[in-house]
């Protein structure tokens, strides 16, 4: 059965072709077939809104819909990492901080804030034994309980190595400087500023049970769904398709609510590539990178015994997914949610924002526009919004930043090589431009121009020449 409830009911142009839905039904059924689930969900939110959303077989004899809850698992740690930023953003803390600084008497304390949510703090993937996803988490009541003797495998960071006790430690690293609970927080800071009324620690009807699924004949054994205590940061939640869809929408644009869409896009960058799988893989802070089809992903998966999750975010193409199942093994939620990305994205491509002029014109930077040379190599400078400019090769690829305009009168990078680097006008004693400083790169008006002195090294006074 397909459901199309969504947050906000789209506009008709927002509607997705009756092709595209089929294709998306298509996907999850052979999904849930071939994965031998109990039941499946999947969502597709797209610029800001749900706008489509299915699922196969039932939940307690009815067809779910994207109302109905799940566990998810490890993405539960990418509202956690949103805590932990907003305690940045607030000042309250530096990334750049051990743990010990905030969250002293860990064993764990010389890690920094930042190698902690990028999973490169050297610490164990998993708590000691016994197997904490299936174990009551008051069975763990000291953070020693977490880490163990000897929390360390890997010096600090070296290397990415996921780290479920990581994320226990950044949950408690949260409670230490709020003075609340992590759910005390989540709940107030995250779930209701974004009206995520179907997320919380545990479930609340209608709700999914969790299966296993034999390997070798099909028949069912229920999981147990235990409370996880101080593990809970790193894989407790349980949401619905539609929350979910909700929370990408922000996870791509931001909310000041919450955090800021400069924060978010923060989670979203590569922090270190993972220990295998090359650059077409890497980890942010609390979010998973990938990239599928050419087209560079965020989000997270995750699983609990009896459930398993996918979210995906293609910020470039407007799409995000979710996918949900109820079985510990089997459907590939991940690959599942990517593949409804695809789908939408390529089916349905993005309309580009209609070209604008610019409100007004500001004669001063509009004679900075134009060819500019490093050297030899030729750049075109261009004016963008809010007195914003963009720096980019003429030929071939190179080193392209997109600047925004500082109080001061210079520009800062905003990404690319240049990304935090200043971009500066240098100007004559008359008050004429006589080149550009970006970084300490000289960029003037010819190649090695006549004025030697702004070129570092100076200019042969003899100038070009032939052989």
């Amino acid at each position: 059965m397909t459901s199309s409830r969504s947050p906000v009911s789209p506009a008709p142009f927002e509607e997705l072709l009756p092709s595209t839905r089929r294709a998306l039904l298509h996907r999850i059924a052979v999904a849930q077939s071939e994965g031998r689930a109990p039941s499946l969900v999947a969502a597709v939110a797209r610029d800001g809104r749900m706008v489509w959303s299915g699922s196969r077989t039932s939940v307690d004899g009815h067809g779910p819909d994207a109302d109905v809850q799940y566990r998810i698992g490890s993405i539960t740690k990418i509202f956690t990492a949103v805590l932990v930023l907003r305690l940045r953003d607030e000042g309250l803390l530096d990334l750049g901080d051990p743990l010990e600084k905030h969250l002293p008497g860990t064993a764990a304390g010389g890690a920094t804030i930042a190698q902690l949510l990028s999973h490169t703090a050297g610490l164990a993937a998993e708590s000691p034994a016994p197997w904490w996803e299936r174990t009551p988490g008051e069975l763990r009541p000291e953070l020693t309980d977490v880490l163990g003797s000897e929390p360390y495998l890997h010096p600090a960071g070296r290397l990415h190595h996921y780290s479920n006790p990581g994320y226990a430690l950044l949950g408690s690293l949260v409670e230490a400087v709020r003075g609340v609970s992590w759910e005390q927080a989540l709940r107030s800071e995250i779930l209701q500023p974004l009206g995520l009324d179907r997320t919380g620690t545990q479930p609340a009807h209608p709700h999914a049970g969790g299966w296993a699924v034999h390997p070798w004949a099909d028949v069912l054994l229920p999981e147990p769904s235990e409370d996880l205590g101080l593990m809970a940061p790193a894989g407790q939640l349980w949401s619905t398709a539609a929350d979910l869809c909700r929370f990408a929408v922000f996870l791509a644009e931001g909310d000041e609510r919450v955090l800021s869409a400069e924060s978010v896009a923060e989670m979203r960058t590569p922090a270190v590539a993972p220990e295998a799988g090359g650059w077409d893989d890497g980890y942010g802070f609390g979010m998973q990178l990938a990239r599928s089809g050419g087209r560079e992903l965020a989000g997270h998966t995750g699983s609990l015994p009896g459930f398993v999750a996918g979210l995906w975010i293609s910020v470039a193409d407007g799409v995000a997914a979710v996918a949900l199942a109820n079985a510990t093994s089997g459907p590939m939620c991940g690959s599942l949610a990517a593949d409804l990305v695809r789908i939408v994205a390529d089916a349905e491509p993005r309309f580009p924002e209609p070209w604008r002029p610019l409100p007004e014109v500001d004669e001063h930077l509009l004679a900075l526009t134009g060819p500019w040379y490093w050297g030899t190599h030729a750049y075109g400078l261009r004016l963008t919004a809010e007195r914003g400019v963009a720096l980019a090769p003429l030929r071939g690829i190179g080193r392209a930043s997109a600047f925004k305009a500082a109080a001061d009168g210079t520009w800062v990078g905003l990404d690319g090589y240049y990304q935090g680097e200043t971009l500066r006008v240098v100007r004559r004693p008359d008050g004429s431009v006589s080149h550009l400083d970006l970084g300490s790169f000289v960029f003037t008006r010819e190649p090695y121009g006549p004025e030697a002195s702004a070129v570092p090294g100076g200019v042969d006074p003899e100038g070009w020449r032939g052989i």
